[in-house]
């Protein structure tokens, strides 16, 4: 990765221009028997879209603070990113009270209530699909995010010492976070071409860390298991052997 890489998105820049066409997320859902293929380009292009709805329809900025309360989902992965393009803080799990925005998953509904700024809500159904009926007070991300722009630009620099991730207590800068995800990857022992399997939720830094951030940082993919425990010892061998799966954690 290039030494001027001081963002989660300048990661994912680097991954682009290196090899757009290369899987980066593979999703697994077990309670639902989805699978979704992230390539480096599509994934960017959700960010782009997510960051343009983020930065125009929703009026965020720089040192907002958006409250994430969702699973670990292809979907979450693509928000994180789409806020540090933005300069957004995104609180995983974090109090919709205290913060601009919340983005809220179909359990979380209730609690993401209590944010008084804009709320955005995902059914998180196969193929990224909208609510059947939207739920009163949000936007449906699945109706919003199609129409915006596939490429991305902020209105203002983001300042990589400044703030991208809350999680657990703890708060990282963008500079911060990214010297951690590639101390995390060197343990690991990650590099490009490796497959990282994770059941982990995104609730922790170890789950984000391994379920996205690592393998961002060391030119890796990611196989992400959600519902991981329905699924048995001899099928896990099995997606183990078909996914290419080098590292699990």
């Amino acid at each position: 990765m290039n030494a001027i890489t001081r963002t989660p998105a300048d990661l994912l820049r680097s991954a682009l221009a290196a090899d757009p066409g290369r899987p980066l997320i593979t999703f697994y859902d077990d309670a639902t028997g989805e699978r979704v293929e992230l390539s480096v380009a599509t994934f960017a292009n959700w960010v782009a879209k997510t960051a343009n709805l983020l930065q125009g329809d929703l009026g965020a900025e720089p040192g907002d603070r958006l409250a994430l309360l969702l699973p670990a989902h292809w979907q979450s992965a693509v928000w994180l990113l789409a806020c540090d393009s933005v300069g957004v803080v995104a609180s995983v799990g974090g109090d919709p009270g205290g913060a601009e925005l919340v983005v809220s998953g179909p359990d979380t509904l209730e609690r993401a209530l209590e944010c008084g700024g804009e709320r955005v809500a995902l059914a998180l159904r196969p193929l990224g699909g909208r609510f059947p009926q939207p739920p009163a007070g949000f936007a449906d991300y699945a109706v919003e995010v199609p129409g915006q722009g596939d490429r991305f630009a902020p209105f203002v620099p983001v300042d990589p010492a400044g703030p991208a991730l809350e999680v657990g207590g703890e708060e990282l800068s963008h500079t911060a976070l990214v010297d951690r995800a590639r101390e995390d990857a060197a343990k690991l022992g990650l590099g490009e071409g490796s497959r990282v399997l994770t059941g982990l939720d995104y609730d922790t830094w170890e789950g984000l860390s391994a379920g996205l951030y690592a393998a961002l940082a060391a030119g890796a993919s990611v196989v992400l298991c959600r519902n991981l425990d329905r699924l048995s010892p001899e099928a896990l061998d099995q997606r183990t052997e078909s996914e290419r799966v080098t590292h699990t954690v």
